[in-house]
């Protein structure tokens, strides 16, 4: 046997088995290394997902937040759930939802643009946008909706004449059933109207019925079960009925306001802004002389900055109202209440916003019908910009977030009877209004982030989604409770099976002369 086959092919073998246990534990440290990073940065729990389809078919989609509620109560105030191939963190409870979305604002702050949303938009205007291009158009929204009226006399002197429309649309019935639904949009989109164009619609005129017809067709399609499923699988969409009438719709909108803004195009006089869109209009042409680059004043930021305003402004206020009137219709007694206390304190003058320190329970009523109305149960959703670790739970950058409003509207540790409607949720023992920090109809967004310094206006306390206050909603709705009270068609029977979690319940009203 040589030299070499003594010592260099056993040497070869020694070196081998070092080389292969040094791969060993440099492979064993790592895995190690990675469970312990995995322990360390614990994932939200939540119930198991099959392939592709992940949660899915646990899901009620026509109704989500109620299959939401029912797994937080098994997985916590923190879960995940996968909509399809997506992952989804939903937060639960009122003390979650204010943690994430005003504690840790930043990292919780930025929107979720879903495939239906960013078909409409491409990631312009308000409400389905981030980054630089979101905070100029909020800032510039935020301050010509101050301009135009909101919080001061000018807004409050046009919500009353729009009241005295509507009041007049329903008077126009004789006492007989009618559906509220078409009305109400039509007045809470000419307050809009009047602020972001200058001037009202009368509801006859047929390019307004149809914008805003079109608007709220748009909002319940985006809702629907195949919309979500558009969502969760985007090649679905070449077949998605629901998705090819909303982008229809939104041309629609489109040629409907560019129409809209020419016509005042034509007549600009920038010495005398007309509206929000007047203002629009002289910053572009501004940016445009000063050759400003990138600027965010152009063509597709106005048009849906002002569908934006719209659409969020028509549908939740009108909802707002249309469930006062419902709720109001069931339970009399309740009306009756709110009657007596604006007849005392009001008087035969005109309702005021100022009026609303001297009006303790009808602000309850208020407030109360928001609750247990749960407009929008989910909010809009959120995205995190960051890593983040929450409640001891990793949550990965860029993860889908659902604040599930319908838990803090109706968390148990918060309220006292929440499936029940009881104004005196909101007032001490006293009579006095009590606002509740739990109270969260459209979100908790920090005042540094979509809420703005808007959400603290006195001339109205509740939040749009991404962030404007309501358009007067408490000052419509006693405008509209002082005349006629409302009854609903059918009498007693006609409540029989009613369900507070049903929106599209009960639409028929019938105004009956005050006892």
């Amino acid at each position: 046997m040589s030299f070499v086959e003594v010592f260099v092919f056993p040497l070869s073998t020694s070196l081998t088995i070092l080389l292969g246990t040094v791969v060993f534990l440099l492979v064993f440290h790592l895995f190690s290394s990675s469970v312990s990073s995995q322990e360390k940065m614990k994932e939200p729990p939540g119930p198991k997902a099959l392939p592709l389809l992940g949660n899915l078919l646990q899901m009620d989609l026509k109704r989500p937040y109620i299959t939401l509620c029912e797994l937080s109560k098994k997985y916590g105030s923190v879960f995940t759930v996968y909509l399809g191939p997506n992952k989804v963190v939903v937060l639960a409870g009122y003390k979650t939802v204010k943690q994430a979305l005003v504690n840790h604002a930043e990292e919780f702050g930025d929107r979720h643009i879903s495939p239906i949303f960013y078909d409409i938009t491409h990631g312009h205007g308000i409400l389905f946008a981030n980054g630089e291009s979101w905070k100029e158009m909020r800032r510039f929204a935020l301050t010509n909706l101050r301009d135009f009226g909101m919080g001061k006399r000018s807004a409050e002197v046009k919500i009353t004449e729009e009241c005295h429309h509507l009041i007049q649309e329903f008077t126009n019935h004789d006492g007989k059933a009618f559906d509220t639904t078409q009305p109400l949009n039509y007045a809470t989109s000419n307050i809009i109207s009047s602020i972001v164009y200058g001037s009202r619609f009368e509801y006859t005129d047929p390019q307004f019925k149809r914008m805003v017809d079109q608007v709220n067709e748009t909002i319940r399609l985006s809702g629907s079960p195949s919309v979500q499923l558009y969502n969760m699988f985007p090649w679905l969409g070449h077949w998605i009925k629901n998705r090819k009438q909303i982008m229809k719709n939104t041309d629609c909108n489109l040629t409907d306001v560019r129409d809209l803004v020419g016509h005042l195009k034509e007549t600009l006089n920038p010495q005398v802004r007309r509206g929000l869109v007047d203002s629009f209009l002289i910053r572009e042409q501004k940016d445009e002389d000063s050759d400003v680059v990138d600027s965010h004043y152009h063509e597709n930021n106005r048009i849906f900055t002002i569908l934006n305003l719209f659409a969020a402004g028509t549908d939740t206020t009108a909802a707002t109202l249309k469930w006062g009137l419902l709720l109001m219709a069931k339970y009399p007694q309740v009306q009756d209440q709110v009657q007596e206390e604006l007849s005392r304190v009001i008087g035969s003058r005109q309702v005021q916003v100022e009026d609303r320190k001297n009006l303790p329970y009808t602000d309850a009523v208020i407030h109360e019908t928001q609750r247990l109305a749960n407009i929008a149960p989910m909010s809009l959703p959120h995205i995190t910009s960051r890593d983040v670790t929450f409640q001891g739970y990793f949550i990965k950058k860029g993860t889908a977030v659902f604040p599930l409003l319908t838990s803090v509207l109706y968390d148990e540790s918060e309220w006292e009877s929440p499936y029940t409607f009881n104004p005196g949720h909101f007032l001490n023992e006293h009579g006095q209004f009590m606002p509740k920090e739990a109270f969260m109809p459209f979100s908790a967004v920090s005042q540094t982030r979509r809420g703005g310094g808007i959400a603290q206006m006195r001339f109205a306390n509740w939040v749009w989604p991404g962030g404007f206050s309501k358009f007067g909603t408490p000052f419509s709705v006693a405008q509209i409770l002082r005349r006629p009270s409302y009854r609903r068609r059918g009498g007693e029977k006609a409540w029989s099976g009613f369900d507070t979690a049903d929106s599209h319940v009960a639409n028929q009203m019938s105004p009956c002369p005050c006892l």
